[in-house]
């Protein structure tokens, strides 16, 4: 079966000549819910922004759903690649829900009741179909992130990204949205420095440190590894004891 994304080799140097990465290979099978850790300045951003191509130009190469990311699928790739960002108003900017969770598809060349249904299953699915018509300045911030949850999911991607899905919820409103994630049908990558959140929701985890994937395995092996933890400058809440919490599908 096809992998959902596949990196091979991926080197990037930014014009001021920093190197960000070097020769990154990572497979995501589909599926795969799949959490991306590593301290600030890792090479975390950059890796993500080569996935839809807004990042180009280095060695190796990286491949969606069989597709190569480059000019000749660019539009389709990027469609296949939804990336939700850490603050949902640099996503929400329509007047209201709807039209906001419209836009993508609409922009894609969906019309008419084709439209209508995918807005409305976007937004079912994040548990916000009451709220269509309301501006979204005037939800919570939860309730914000959702719909930019939804905004990407009315694409049908291939893989959902998410930038540090977690920050600033309430205990609510962060078990909401793993509820939430936990049961989409999509390939899932989660940049996260919420170990925890990563450990509830990403069976496997990827440690990118200096540019290199330094770990991938088991997200409770990772975290339980304390040698691991230390060398690439990841720490757990105090207290939070990973081997204790049960692995959930």
């Amino acid at each position: 079966m096809t992998a959902s994304l596949e990196v091979c080799g991926l080197a990037f140097a930014y014009p001021d000549g920093h190197q960000a990465l070097f020769g990154v290979d990572l497979r995501i099978e589909r599926g795969e819910r799949v959490a991306l850790l590593g301290p600030n300045g890792a090479g975390k951003t950059t890796l993500v922004l080569h996935l839809n191509g807004i990042l180009t130009g280095g060695a190796g190469t990286v491949t969606v759903a069989g597709l190569p990311v480059g000019r000749q699928h660019m539009a389709e790739i990027r469609r296949r690649v939804g990336i939700v960002f850490q603050d949902p108003d640099d996503q929400l900017f329509m007047p209201t829900v709807r039209e906001d969770v419209a836009f993508g598809p609409a922009a894609a060349g969906l019309r008419g009741p084709e439209l209508e249904d995918r807005v409305r299953t976007a937004l079912e699915r994040v548990g916000m179909a009451d709220f269509a018509d309301r501006p979204p300045h005037h939800l919570s911030f939860g309730q914000r992130r959702r719909v930019a949850v939804a905004t990407v999911l009315a694409t049908e991607p291939e893989i959902l990204v998410l930038d540090e899905p977690s920050s600033n919820l309430d205990p609510a409103s962060r078990r909401e949205l793993a509820d939430i994630l936990r049961s989409l049908d999509v390939t899932v990558l989660m940049v996260t420095h919420d170990l925890p959140y990563a450990l509830e929701l990403c069976p496997r985890s990827v440690i990118l440190s200096e540019g290199v994937i330094a770990a991938d395995g088991a997200t409770g092996d990772l975290l339980s590894d304390e040698t691991l933890m230390r060398a690439h400058r990841l720490e757990l809440p105090f207290g939070f004891d990973p081997r204790s919490v049960p692995t959930r599908p």
